[in-house]
């Protein structure tokens, strides 16, 4: 039986590659389990330096396995493990050390969209189309999506896209602030996991550095964010991937960072 998510090493690159095309590549408790135990592996291995997630097929993703919802509507255990469970695992890619690259082809709604939210950087494909369809169904956002949208693209925008339902299409997704790089359908795997492997180049510990100075800093009083930046700059510049990038720097030479 073929498996709902694969995953591969290509370069310094893990790539997480959801593989249900038949349904639109939803998500299932499953999904989101293998989802979180590919990204813990490939935290785990030091020659991984950046994660790529990506779809089979034509869409990227158009949200929850509604089945699996309709199955658990009268147990409440069962359904707050299953909301649980995958507000557990975004919040955990969220928050890997590693760069998170998403790359969306076709539809990327609801729970597709909230899971393009937890990553850092997305690229989209100019046939794209984003939205949050909760609402036109008498549903809610259940994975972060009425947290992360509203901190991504501001409160108005974010209540407007969750009540209208409406999808936006790649091009508005850009202006939005959802979406970083815009590339024609035939380029987007390549140019998404060009990019990975870009920063795959980085120092592993810089960009984690980045990364959890943002997205902490972010939600503190700017003066108690800078003491955060101070401290962490202060242990980082006395590392070893310091040393390697200055001396490259200063002989004119591409770093070597282990």
């Amino acid at each position: 039986m073929t498996s709902p998510v694969t995953t591969t090493i290509e370069g310094a690159v893990g790539i997480i590659e959801l593989n249900r095309p038949e349904k639109f590549n939803c998500l299932s408790l499953e999904v989101h389990e293998l989802i979180d135990k590919a990204r813990a592996a490939f935290e785990a291995n030091p020659e991984v330096r950046a994660l790529l997630i990506r779809s089979t097929g034509k869409h990227f993703c158009t949200g929850a396995d509604l089945a699996e919802v309709k199955g658990s509507l009268k147990d409440t255990e069962a359904l707050d493990h299953f909301i649980g469970s995958g507000m557990d695992v975004l919040m955990r890619l969220e928050a890997s050390p590693l760069p998170i690259i998403v790359a969306v082809q076709g539809l990327c709604l609801a729970g597709g969209l909230e899971l393009a939210l937890a990553a850092d950087v997305c690229f989209a494909s100019k046939s794209a189309k984003f939205g949050d369809q909760h609402a036109q169904f008498g549903l809610i956002p259940g994975w972060g999506g009425s947290q992360r949208l509203a901190r991504l693209v501001g409160l108005r925008r974010a209540l407007d896209l969750m009540f209208s339902a409406r999808w936006l299409t790649a091009e508005d997704a850009v202006a939005m602030g959802l979406v970083n790089y815009l590339v024609a359908d035939e380029e987007l795997q390549e140019r998404a996991l060009d990019y990975a492997k870009t920063l795959a180049k980085r120092s592993r510990d810089g960009l984690a550095a980045m990364k959890r100075l943002a997205r902490s800093g972010i939600e503190l009083p700017l003066a108690d964010a800078m003491d955060l930046e101070r401290g962490a700059v202060v242990r980082h510049l006395q590392g070893t991937n310091t040393a390697e990038g200055l001396d490259a720097f200063e002989n004119r030479r591409t770093p070597n960072f282990n």
